[in-house]
Formats: structure tokens, sequence, C-alpha cells
């Protein structure tokens, strides 16, 4: 599950930070997890936050909302509501690492993109990585730069076939919960359990899905490139090894 600081909210739900806070004081949503002097959300703030803005786009005010919750919270619907929420969003991945400086540049083309893509925030006068796994391949890598332009790379051309990918996930839970619950019912606590076995299922089956077709493709695209360049210094004559020192 993702995470994300105040202003990374902000800007993906669309969602003042601002009116974040306001939400927090009023109750409507649910405290942050602290890491020192920083406050972290996940996809559940989010997904409490999209209800929040549902419900105001319906001409609900936010007073109304907050005395929505709060006659709801005295019964077992929106208990329920909300475990179906976090038995689908799956649990938080908390990550060990809490940020790795950079020699990055926070003015380059790597550094913004890292920045506006969530993988990185600047810190001072430096980029700091947050994404556990590439902060640790960064971190030992001999060129920091170098990798980091792969990175944004991987992450752009991964865009829309991941998001198909997500879409097919969607589905395929939606119709697990109208098959095994029905569309205007909620669950009942065996139910919840299998669901979310399920959906925690349907989330390794796509990973599965990324790295198995990222190895084959990437084999593939290997062995084309290496049959390229060799085809090509055959064909211009400069086929004879070099020698040490020239």
């Amino acid at each position: 599950m993702a995470e994300y600081r105040l202003e990374d909210l902000a800007r993906v739900s669309g969602v003042s930070a601002r009116n974040i806070r306001a939400y927090r004081e009023r109750g409507l949503l649910d405290a942050p997890r602290r890491v020192g002097r920083s406050a972290l959300y996940d996809d559940y703030h989010l997904s409490q936050l999209n209800t929040i803005s549902h419900l105001l786009r319906k001409g609900y005010n936010s007073a109304h909302i907050a005395e929505f919750f709060a006659s709801m919270r005295q019964g077992t619907d929106l208990a329920d509501i909300l475990g179906l929420q976090q038995a689908v969003l799956g649990p938080s991945k908390v990550s060990q690492n809490n940020g790795t400086p950079t020699t990055i540049d926070p003015d380059s083309d790597e550094g913004r993109k890292l920045v506006e893509y969530g993988l990185a925030e600047v810190v001072g006068s430096k980029i700091r990585v947050n994404d556990g796994a590439a902060a640790e391949i960064l971190e030992r890598s001999p060129d920091q730069v170098l990798y980091a332009r792969a990175l944004v790379r991987f992450i752009e051309a991964a865009a829309h076939s991941v998001d198909d990918l997500a879409e097919a996930f969607v589905a395929s839970l939606v119709e697990l919960y109208r098959t095994r619950v029905g569309a205007n019912y909620l669950p009942r606590p065996d139910e919840l359990d299998e669901i979310r076995r399920i959906a925690q299922d349907y989330r390794a089956l796509g990973e599965n899905v990324i790295a198995a077709q990222f190895d084959r493709a990437t084999r593939r695209q290997m062995v084309t490139s290496a049959s390229d360049y060799t085809a090509r210094i055959l064909l211009g004559g400069a086929w004879e090894p070099r020698r040490r020192g020239a």
C-alpha cells in the first residue's frame, strides 16, 4: 500500500491540505501514521477522502457528513464498509527505509521526475528517495544519475500497461464481490475473510504476471539487440578484436 505525506495526499486526492487537516480535526479522517515528525497517510486515507468528496458532490456539506459518520459509527454498517475497504486495499507495507539522500541534482530532469512520480522528495538541497527498494539500489550504484534515468524510463514505459493490469484487477474484485455477496449487500465476517484472502491472491497473481512478462520481454529484447549489434560489427568490417593499450 502506498504512503503519502500531506502534500502528496492532497495532490493525488485533489483535496487541499487545509481541508485534509480540517477533516482530521472533525474526525472524518483517520489519524496518519507518525514517523518522527512526519505524518504518513496511505491508500485507506485516500479512499476515505474519495468517499467524502463523493458525498460533497452529492450536495452534502461537511457538517452533514460529520453527523452522518458519527451516527454510522454507533452502528455496524460503517465498520463493515471500512472493513471491506481495508480487506480490498490490503495491509500497509511499511518501508524500513526512511529516505536515502542522493547525489542527484534536484533541478535535473531525473530529480524532478523522481519527485513528480512520488519516489523522492527534496530535503534541503538534496533529493531523498523514499521507495525502499529503489533507495537501496541507488545507494550502491556507481552512477546514481544513470540509474535514476533508467528508473524514470521504466516508470514511464510501464505506466499504461500497469494501469491496464490494475483495471483488470479491480474488475476481477468487483466480479468476485457480486458473485459472493451481491451488488447491494455488505459481506458477513466469514465472507469478508474470504474476500481479503482472494484480494491478496489476485494481487500476488498480478505481481507475478508483471515480473514474469518483464523477464521474458527483456530476454527477448536483449537477444535481438545483441544479434543486431553483432551483425552491424560484422557487416561493417569492424570485427577485429581490440588490442590492449590501443
